[in-house]
């Protein structure tokens, strides 16, 4: 690269360049993770998470353990944030420690990138997930998965449905898809569920799940993010369902064998149904297997400017 990647806080952070040199090493990972394992041993990666995760902090430790590198897993419950401790004397003290790499997913915006300005050299920090603002690792994996099933960009046809207020997940694949060129997204949910800001740039937002997905060949379902609505009825589950549920009589609307994802974790019966999400056009285990391939290729890159 150009310029080397210090941080990975935010999709807009990166050039397209960057972007996709990121994608390209980990689609040659996933073509043969033999042969990048243990090409980081010795190093460290802390797991730093103020916030619950399956999918996120295990395919992180995974991909460090890859590639050779010691792990440590701290979350808020059991640590010295229970005692008090700030967020910024967390960071100071496992910066202290001397990792090559801290991972952070903490419910207040912006936090991952404050980090980040208070790393010494040699210290990368990983954004995993900030309040609704940015999930940038997720949206290299949703875009891995994309490209290993067209064979450009510019051919996709990718529907974003459910909450899109809420979803971190969803402002970061925007904005990352939108770099590399994406043919067109579509953003639909209930109007309570859609953002005001400026996400929906350069999208085309419907209103009812049916039109939205007509003629798609890419279709990313989202949840409902409980623990980040306030001042709004959260909508019973199934007459969302009947509404804005990704079932098989909506996806036939869509082009022959249009590709589903959901970056987990799934309401099966409220956003998307059983046999979608279990059927032969998903790609959503497809996704987690992903993430391992994508985070390895996001570790090996921070910590290429030390080798």
């Amino acid at each position: 690269m150009n310029e080397r990647l210090t941080h990975f806080t935010e999709v807009s952070h990166c050039s397209p360049q960057q972007l996709q040199e990121l994608l390209d090493l980990a689609h040659k990972i996933s073509q043969d993770i033999r042969a990048f394992e243990n090409t980081r041993t010795g190093r460290m990666l802390v797991n730093l998470f103020y916030e619950a995760s399956t999918r996120t902090r295990v395919s992180f430790e995974a991909a460090a353990k890859r590639l050779g590198m010691h792990v440590i897993n701290i979350s808020a419950t059991g640590s010295s944030v229970e005692k008090g401790e700030t967020l910024t004397d967390t960071f100071y003290t496992i910066q202290a420690m001397g990792p090559d790499c801290i991972v952070v997913r903490h419910p207040e915006e912006g936090n991952a990138a404050k980090l980040a300005e208070l790393a010494e050299p040699g210290v990368h920090v990983i954004n995993a997930g900030d309040g609704t603002a940015a999930h940038p690792s997720q949206a290299l994996l949703d875009a891995l998965t994309l490209k290993q099933s067209f064979q450009d960009f510019g051919e996709i046809r990718l529907v974003m449905a459910g909450d899109i207020r809420h979803s971190r997940v969803a402002r970061s694949a925007i904005r990352l898809l939108q770099m590399l060129g994406v043919g067109e997204i579509r953003l639909a949910g209930p109007p309570e569920f859609m953002p005001g800001d400026g996400t929906t740039r350069g999208t085309r937002v419907f209103n009812d799940l049916d039109s939205a997905v007509e003629g798609a060949n890419a279709i990313m379902m989202l949840r409902i993010q409980r623990e980040r609505i306030s001042g709004l009825d959260i909508p019973d589950a199934d007459e969302y369902h009947r509404e804005w549920g990704l079932n098989a009589e909506r996806l036939g609307l869509a082009s022959q064998g249009c590709h589903v994802l959901h970056p987990g974790p799934m309401n099966r019966g409220v956003e998307i149904a059983s046999g979608v999400a279990d059927g032969s056009q998903s790609l959503i285990r497809r996704q987690v297997r992903n993430g391992l391939y994508s985070r390895m290729a996001l570790l090996l890159t921070l910590t290429r400017a030390q080798a």
